[in-house]
């Protein structure tokens, strides 16, 4: 008899703590669909009573199972709660509320996993350490501390025991995807593999603080000129893989609106500060601070908004985000098929959506927005309505982007908190012009035509060998079931007059392209600029290669 995956797996102890915590949080179901019910106790197979959170919805109960199974599953949840593609919106908004919070652990503890990574002593490394913690998560808990040199810090480490705890939920979570995979209809839809994977990828990055530390640096860069914006300090001499020390911050939570106004500073300028600074992360550098709760950011003197936790941040490559401008000038256009359309070339589209159906509900959504001026549009409103969208669809949308309609709506709650007439849309006005400059500019243009041409060069390089290899096995015969060769030197002969008509054809083709790419770039008021240049060679280099081509089709 083949032992079944339970029987025959490693971390068999926890496997079963964690079934029959789903048995008592009233997910029998889902035990019974992926034959989970040997791992049970006996009595449990048989006999099987809820005995918590009985009163509580699903979308309720599902949070409390995820906060009593621990770390890596309260990590799933808040991953979760930014997938609505994944789950219904009333599990979205219960997974929301997922607290990563719990009891602070011995200083003494804090102490021993700083020496195994420094060699030194904390006592030794630090002029002072504030035994009583900043914070204290699941994952880790956070210090004040004062440097040799004098400067104020807060260290960030990592509970002792993490890894190995971490990493054995994560293998029981494989196993568990590939049983839904196999056993469950949303198998069918759902790649739960390559989900298990990107969440075990992601929180492998977030326990590695050199990663943060990283972020945080980038950030600084990116804001070095903003005087508005402040990123602390990464002491790296004091940081390693389970340690952060990071400058300590200091002022009023953002979301203190008593306190700002005592403090004398402007909250409607500071409002439109912290939209500014994300739109720029957004639009602009295409990296953004994807966490950014009122926690995470004080106001300092001076109307300077100081940040915090860089652990995790969205990433829009330029791609990602031209593609974005295209889907929202049809948007903006009220465009249904437009839409749709460019969502299907985004790949966000699978086989079995119904097209019809989505065309009517984006058009119904573009419809009610319509009319609406946009200093009415709120963000938190759009995205609430896409997401029951994107479920009933099963669109496959990048995390990154809900992480981005995730922050939208936050960084506008947060403004609208300080400023109750507060304009989102008017904020990246400026940053969205100039985003369509950098895709418009000649410059921008210019690598484009480029590398579409090296792209058919690349083609037109590979393809003459393709055909001939074709036409060698041809020639031997290994499709003579559905045809024979008559003359093989005469059809390699044709071939080969083909491939080069071909090949001609291919690079007019590129030729055109490019130089439609370029010429609305082009001034043709004297004296010409090199861009200009560049398209009256392109029309007249395609239209003598295209007039060629036409005299030797001509002939027999």
């Amino acid at each position: 008899m083949i032992p079944t995956p339970w029987q025959r797996y490693r971390h068999l102890h926890r496997f079963r703590e964690i079934v029959q915590l789903l048995v008592r949080y009233g997910f029998d179901e889902l035990v019974d669909q992926l034959e989970l019910v040997p791992l049970l106790a006996p009595p449990a197979r048989f006999v099987r009573k809820r005995r918590t959170g009985q009163a509580l919805s699903t979308p309720q109960r599902l949070r409390k199972l995820l906060e009593a199974l621990g770390p890596t599953f309260i990590k799933l949840g808040q991953i979760l709660s930014t997938r609505p593609d994944l789950l219904p919106p009333a599990y979205i908004k219960a997974l929301s509320l997922l607290q990563d919070q719990a009891p602070p652990i011995p200083v003494e503890q804090i102490f021993s996993v700083i020496e195994q990574e420094f060699g030194w002593p904390a006592h030794l490394l630090f002029r002072e350490f504030e035994e009583a913690p900043l914070a204290a998560a699941s994952l880790a808990q956070v210090h004040g501390a004062v440097l040799p040199s004098g400067e104020r810090v807060v260290v960030k480490v990592q509970r002792p025991g993490t890894l190995p705890g971490i990493e054995e939920d994560l293998s029981i979570l494989h196993e568990l995807a590939h049983l839904a995979q196999q056993k469950t209809t949303w198998g069918e839809l759902y790649d739960f593999v390559e989900i298990a994977e990107d969440f075990a990828s992601t929180l492998r990055a977030e326990l590695d603080y050199r990663r943060e530390g990283h972020n945080t640096d980038r950030f600084r860069r990116n804001f070095s000129r903003e005087e508005h914006l402040y990123i602390p300090k990464v002491y790296w001499a004091y940081s390693s893989g389970r340690v952060l020390t990071l400058e300590r911050l200091t002022g009023v939570k953002i979301d203190d609106l008593e306190g700002i106004q005592a403090a004398g500073m402007d909250s409607k300028a500071i409002a439109r500060h912290s939209a500014r600074i994300i739109i720029k992360e957004v639009l602009v550098d295409g990296f953004f601070h994807a966490d950014p709760h009122p926690g995470n950011f004080l106001v300092m003197p001076g109307e300077v908004i100081g940040a915090m936790d860089f652990g995790l941040v969205g990433h829009l490559d330029r791609y990602l985000r031209e593609e974005l401008a295209r889907l929202l000038f049809a948007a903006v256009n009220a465009d249904a098929d437009g839409v749709v359309e460019q969502m299907l070339r985004m790949g966000y589209i699978s086989g079995a959506v119904n097209r019809p159906a989505l065309r009517r509900d984006v058009n119904r959504l573009l419809q009610e927005y319509r009319s609406m001026p946009l200093k009415d549009i709120r963000a938190q409103a759009v995205v609430a309505e896409i997401w029951p969208l994107a479920f009933r669809h099963h669109l496959h949308l990048p995390t990154d982007l809900w992480l981005l309609g995730k922050t939208l709506a936050m960084m506008e709650g947060m403004g609208l908190k300080l400023d109750p007439d507060f304009d989102m849309f008017a904020v990246a006005k400026p940053y969205a012009r100039q985003v369509v400059h950098q895709f418009t500019s000649p410059r921008a243009l210019g690598e484009k035509a480029l590398h579409n041409a090296e792209a058919w060069g690349d083609l037109l390089l590979v393809l003459p060998q393709r055909i001939y290899a074709l036409l060698d096995q041809l020639e031997h015969g290994r499709l003579e079931a559905r045809f024979q060769l008559q003359d093989a030197d005469q059809l390699a002969q044709r071939g080969e007059k083909a491939v080069n008509r071909l090949a001609l054809s291919l690079l007019t083709a590129a030729l055109i392209i490019a130089t439609a790419i370029i010429l609305p770039a082009a001034d043709f008021v004297w004296p010409w600029n090199i861009v200009t240049w560049l398209a009256i060679l392109g029309i007249a280099g395609s239209s003598t290669m295209g007039l060629f081509l036409l005299t030797v089709c001509r002939k027999k």
